[in-house]
């Protein structure tokens, strides 16, 4: 877990540089009101390459790793869940760019952004194949690889984002959205076009039978988070907004958008290492061990970061935002609470998802989201923006109590 938190900082480093500049450029040209709608069109692209994926890509992660050893089986997975991934692409891309005015309308309030969401549909296919592609890279703990790529791919991305909001304003902020997505694609493809020449698609080989019990475990899955998560960040942006105003939402993207910052590191150090790792151990005994890593590692590095942008938050948001945002230093504290609270939560949550654990899986994110969205509703009126960032640590407290409970028996073993 060191080695590759170490070798992810670089990358880490780099995206926080880029992230609170490209957040100071979108701020100064779009503001608080074009922070929200950015924020809305992201939960609403995450939520459509959920569904497209169904977590087949956790699948991937999984089958390759259990098979990594049997090329001819490799191949067999490479093959099936290619043709897959861009089955339902294809699918779900002309659907949104057929009723890109609809989905505009219902998202943003009216149909002036259906061209983002045209755009989006089109590119739809590339975006889920990149998924597809970094899910076999983890797989083959290729961490080197996936790094550069990210490192590569953010440079370009910033350049394109500054760009395109500098010359189109809003529009320019949501089609530079998708275009990140585009840009991960291509980098990748030079990637996976020199390493991975032996996993050529072949139609011949699909074999949808064979591994479809795996499918539908982690499709049912992640059809219940590709919904529910961005649904219920999509409500509650809403309701600040009709009972505040967008400029308020705007506040609480701002707060979401420099969380995701330092959330980074652990995200991508978690997805690269631990997923595949749980994915191979057998025993509960083995799970325990990696447990007890995880808390001594992860969780001590993460209260050292956490305290050190509170202590340093208000020259952070002065960085980062303009002074329409500076809310956010007396807000942020709850965020940072809640994301504690979320990284703990998660030791136990990879190795819900990888198992396929379907009755915990559905109780921890019912519980989460309905308790988030519940709360953020009641404090809305009253605290604004800041009941929302207290309605998201109070969630994440009940949840890992809940999955505290749910893993009891490990205290015994």
């Amino acid at each position: 877990m060191i080695k590759v938190l170490s070798l992810n900082s670089v990358s880490v480093g780099v995206s926080f540089v880029l992230g609170l500049l490209s957040s100071k450029i979108i701020s100064v040209f779009l503001g608080p009101s074009g922070m929200a709608l950015m924020g809305s069109f992201r939960n609403f692209t995450a939520m459509i390459k959920s569904i497209a994926t169904l977590g087949m890509n956790t699948s991937v992660v999984k089958l390759i790793v259990e098979n990594k050893e049997d090329k001819e089986e490799v191949s067999l997975i490479y093959s099936t869940f290619f043709g897959v991934f861009l089955g339902l692409a294809i699918v779900l891309g002309i659907l949104i760019s057929l009723f890109s005015s609809w989905i505009s309308q219902l998202i943003f309030f009216n149909n002036s952004y259906a061209t983002p969401i045209q755009f989006f549909g089109l590119m739809l296919p590339l975006i889920v194949i990149n998924v597809f592609w970094t899910s076999v890279y983890n797989a083959f703990e290729k961490f080197k690889h996936l790094i550069t790529i990210q490192i590569i791919s953010n440079l370009i991305i910033f350049a394109s984002t500054a760009y395109l909001v500098w010359q189109n304003n809003i529009q320019g902020g949501l089609l530079s959205v998708v275009i990140g997505e585009v840009i991960m694609f291509f980098v990748t493809y030079l990637f996976i076009r020199k390493t991975f020449s032996e996993f050529k698609f072949d139609y011949h080989q699909i074999e949808l039978k064979k591994y479809l019990s795996d499918m539908q475990r982690f499709s049912i899955m992640a059809l219940l988070s590709a919904v529910l998560v961005p649904l219920t960040l999509i409500l509650i942006r809403d309701n600040i907004v009709s009972v505040h105003s967008i400029q308020e939402a705007g506040i609480w993207d701002g707060v979401n958008r420099l969380s995701s910052f330092y959330m980074l590191i652990f995200n991508t150090g978690i997805s690269m290492y631990y997923m595949p790792k749980l994915a191979s151990l057998k025993t509960d005994s083995e799970f325990k061990l990696e447990l007890k890593s995880y808390f001594k590692t992860l969780v001590p590095l993460f209260i050292v970061i956490v305290l050190a942008i509170f202590l340093l938050k208000s020259y952070i948001v002065q960085l980062a935002f303009t002074e329409e945002f500076n809310k956010i230093n007396s807000i942020l504290i709850w965020q940072l609470l809640g994301d504690f609270f979320r990284i703990m939560t998660l030791a136990f949550g990879f190795q819900i998802l990888v198992k396929s654990m379907l009755k915990r899986y559905f109780i921890i994110e019912i519980v989460f989201n309905s308790c988030f969205l519940i709360l953020a509703y009641l404090w809305i009126p009253s605290r604004s923006s800041e009941g929302v960032v207290q309605a998201y640590f109070a969630a994440n407290v009940l949840t890992f109590l809940i999955i505290l409970f749910m893993f009891r028996k490990l205290a015994k073993n």
